[in-house]
């Protein structure tokens, strides 16, 4: 049965959007992968790439998502049988949540990894290691079992407490507080890593364009990042959007979140690579960055306690304002479809997603199986069908009545229906193609 109810939650205000917007754009992927492939595909020549796809490719699919959302003013899969009744759209619905259901599942354990590193810093377990026994550690996190879960599950709890408030009371008002903590940690650490000698090393790696590596496979790396970074195609944004204000700019909003996903980024990689090239280590691809090398890092660095501490409490929030995001998808689907309260629907989904957390948490091919599916085809998939639901299904007048509901008239939005028509999906389908192997 759906419900639709009268007094729906929303953002009080624009920085509310901003704030948990960004913060599900912001993950891991941010602290630790984008730095890297910045540096190993052509450093500031693959950013000029990066951001011209962001803004050329991801801001007009972001604003497609926000428009679907709040139009319908209901989860992702009430969107789609809202507005396209009696159809098979609200499928891409059914991907959504079933996409946040299996994300935050592996993810949580990768969440659960950080979150006892935080302790194991707080500690001082990490002191004195020598760089085998530091991957001897990270090692050992993985294969704890029982120790993994507890710690997965206390990261998972931490999310429904905070998504079980509600948009305003929950997750606008944490939100609000753990972003900016978020930046000034990074601004702290980019400062210590500045001070070293030896760190200008690691910002030509990331800022040197390097325009000879720049390959085609380069190009569709920049895309498929501008895709995932923003959290498109996952129906976070859909159902973030169904709780803004008609009197809220779409686009505005749209390239704000792109630009503090990109900020915080380009920041973490200042953060961590002068650090890196200070103590003559050549950066890892993956988590043994985050788990081997940088603990190695803060172990020869003056203050390596606390920045080491202030890192992983870095890493944590990064985690959480993306999780609460993928939880509130659930969430909205089972208070909207099922009619159950927010705090039934929370503690629920948060149920269910525990126990397939402890099946990837005690079984790396599940883990594995999750990422790739939801990564490689879900989001993918998830975005394709709706840039051709808003450029081809909705007709030209109901996104611009959406997109100028403010009351501000969208020059841009010619551009934007072009974009969405023709463009989108054909960038869309590479990166799809690309992460099943087919080009």
């Amino acid at each position: 049965m759906s419900v639709n109810t009268p007094t729906r939650d929303s953002f009080s205000n624009k920085f509310g959007i901003i704030a948990a917007a960004a913060g599900s754009a912001i993950g891991l992927g941010n602290i630790w992968r984008f730095p890297y492939v910045l540096g190993e595909s052509g450093g500031g020549a693959f950013l000029l790439i990066y951001i011209l796809f962001v803004i050329i490719i991801g801001v007009p699919v972001m604003i497609s998502e926000l428009l679907i959302g709040r139009r319908a003013q209901l989860n992702v899969f009430g969107a789609f049988r809202k507005l396209a009744p009696n159809r098979y759209w609200n499928l891409v619905g059914v991907m959504g949540v079933g996409a946040a259901f299996l994300i935050l599942a592996f993810y949580s354990v990768v969440a659960g990894w950080t979150l006892q590193y935080v302790y194991l810093s707080l500690t001082n377990a990490l002191s004195g290691r020598t760089p085998v026994e530091l991957k001897a550690v990270f090692e050992n996190v993985q294969q704890s079992g029982g120790i993994s879960v507890f710690w997965t599950l206390l990261f998972l709890g931490g999310t429904a407490y905070i998504v079980r408030s509600g948009i305003e009371k929950g997750i606008e008002k944490y939100t609000k507080v753990l972003m900016p903590m978020l930046l000034v940690i990074i601004l702290v650490l980019i400062i210590r890593a500045l001070t070293l000698d030896g760190a200008s090393a690691g910002l030509n790696f990331l800022f040197n364009p390097d325009f000879s590596k720049i390959t085609s496979d380069v190009i569709l790396e920049a895309l498929g990042q501008a895709f995932f970074s923003l959290s498109i195609g996952m129906g976070v944004i859909v159902t973030y959007g169904s709780y803004i204000k008609k009197t809220e700019s779409l686009g505005g909003t749209a390239l704000s979140v792109s630009l503090a996903d990109t900020l915080i980024a380009v920041l973490a990689g200042i953060a961590i690579f002068p650090a890196a090239f200070a103590f003559d280590m050549a950066p890892d691809q993956g988590p043994g960055l985050v788990f081997i090398t940088l603990p190695n890092i803060f172990n020869k660095m003056v203050g390596g306690y606390i920045f080491g501490l202030m890192f992983f409490i870095l890493l944590t929030i990064a985690a959480l304002t993306s999780s609460i995001s993928l939880l509130e998808v659930v969430v909205a689907y089972f208070t909207e479809e099922l009619n159950l309260s927010r705090p039934k629907a929370t503690w629920i989904a948060c149920g269910i997603i525990g126990v397939l957390a402890v099946i990837c948490a005690f079984n790396s091919l599940v883990f594995n199986v999750f990422d790739k599916v939801s990564s490689n085809v879900l989001l993918p998939l998830g975005g394709l069908l709706i840039v051709i639901f808003v450029g081809w299904i909705m007709g030209a007048q109901k996104p611009r009545e959406e997109i100028e509901a403010d009351g501000r008239k969208a020059h841009y939005y010619n551009g934007f229906l072009f974009v969405i028509k023709f463009v989108a999906p054909v960038a869309i389908a590479l990166v799809f193609l690309k992460g099943l192997g087919w080009i």
